[in-house]
């Protein structure tokens, strides 16, 4: 299986702002976007104006290194949201709002999507009582999330709880950190994406 070895840090200044890729440690002095803000290489600190092209690629290279997936995934995503109907890239943006790994940062469960999906794939979480190791399974309303814990990692939990505590969670879904559960109260809207993303970019680019 193909996996992207790059460091997190480096694809944060490749976008030029935090995607949030690190946990905490984004939210720190240590952050590489604060230390460092002008793209990694040689060349980084040169200014260059994108083209049309260079904008919808810029805008879908972040929105896949949010959500730490690869290109043939995300092709794939696309060809779904093409083929529902509605707005394109706002039915694009709620399918990857909707994975598993996804959901558990956003509920705080785990410090980043990168650890939810750890989370996923070491089969410590449940779906309505179904042990589920997909990260990129799809929630759906209603769906109530459990983690099974045990050892060192229930206090990784209880540290990501701690340390979440101040991360709204959004309106979509409900958390119950004292248990560990969470639920899907309905799918999530456009007004849903809490960082800036231009949809409309990647939807052009996939056009052309």
């Amino acid at each position: 299986m193909a996996r992207d070895l790059q460091s997190s840090c480096r694809k944060c200044r490749r976008e030029g702002e935090k995607l949030f890729l690190k946990g905490t440690r984004c939210y720190t002095h240590r952050c590489a976007v604060d230390r460092r803000a002008y793209a990694p290489g040689e060349h980084g600190s040169r200014r260059v104006k994108l083209s049309n092209y260079g904008l919808q690629l810029r805008e879908k290279q972040k929105v896949k290194r949010i959500y730490g997936i690869l290109e043939k995934q995300f092709r794939l995503y696309f060809g779904q949201a093409v083929r529902k109907k509605g707005v394109t890239g706002e039915i694009l943006l709620q399918i990857l709002e909707r994975r598993l790994d996804n959901v558990l940062y956003q509920l705080g469960f785990a410090a980043s999507r990168k650890q939810g999906r750890q989370f996923v794939g070491h089969g410590f979480v449940l779906v309505n009582d179904r042990r589920v190791n997909i990260p990129s399974y799809q929630v759906k309303a209603n769906d109530e999330i459990a983690l099974k814990m045990n050892g060192k990692g229930v206090k990784t939990f209880k540290d990501n709880i701690k340390a979440n505590e101040d991360r709204a969670v959004p309106t979509w879904l409900s958390a119950d950190p004292a248990h560990g559960k969470g639920k899907v109260v309905r799918l999530p809207e456009r007004g849903d994406i809490g960082f800036p993303v231009n949809e409309q970019l990647i939807v052009e680019l996939y056009s052309r």
